[in-house]
């Protein structure tokens, strides 16, 4: 019998990659509802996006930052494909025994203009790329050994970077974008300090029993 020669894939790189590209389908269709978490209104879509950069930094902990940033360029593929079968699917005649409200209502769910695409197209290869890159480069110093530190610093960072350049590129001429940039900036970097710490740790310890697993 001739045994395969195709390259083995790290269990914990093949089950993170299939969850990433999850995610990067589902955070901009979570991201249509405002949700309250105390004082602060978020878009629900950060829900998704802090698991993005969580599995980028997880997958550059174990498996180093190139695979990290070959993941994040990959991401593009499910994400400009859903947004095509997204304007398919809106394009197509609707079944005239759909559910009434259902009509109206998946325009506004699923559909974005195209400025609103082209704007998270930017933000998410340029905030993800800058998240792998911090959380690699702080291997070196002190907080080298504290995953979940370096972790949480890089998401702060990097979702600092993704909310003004969204915001920025969407809104700016169409409306006042200073009062929505603070209230999305705030939530997310509480939601950064309060939720990566504990799940990039958790990940990264998921993945090594993953890979340590026959």
């Amino acid at each position: 019998m001739t045994e395969s020669t195709a390259p083995a894939i790290p269990r914990s790189l093949f089950i993170f990659a299939i969850f990433y590209g999850g995610m990067v389908c589902i955070a901009g269709v979570l991201g249509v509802k405002q949700v309250a978490i105390g004082p602060l209104a978020v878009e629900a879509g950060i829900f998704a996006f802090l698991l993005l950069v969580i599995m980028a930094s997880a997958i550059a902990e174990l498996h180093g930052r190139a695979t990290a940033d070959a993941l994040v360029r990959w991401g593009f593929l499910p994400l400009i494909a859903s947004a095509l079968l997204i304007r398919m699917v809106l394009a197509l005649p609707t079944d005239p025994g759909m559910y009434p409200p259902a009509v109206e209502a998946f325009p506004i769910v699923v559909g974005q203009g195209a400025r609103m695409m082209i704007a998270g197209l930017i933000s998410y290869g340029l905030s993800q790329t800058l998240n792998v890159l911090i959380f690699d480069k702080l291997r070196g110093s002190g907080a080298g050994k504290a995953v979940w530190l370096r972790g949480m610093i890089a998401s702060v960072i990097s979702q600092v970077l993704d909310t003004l350049l969204f915001i920025s590129i969407s809104f700016y001429g169409e409306r006042e974008i200073m009062g929505l940039m603070g209230g999305q900036l705030t939530a997310k970097i509480v939601l950064s300090v309060v939720l990566v710490p504990p799940l990039i740790t958790g990940f990264v310890a998921l993945g090594k029993r993953l890979d340590a697993t026959r």
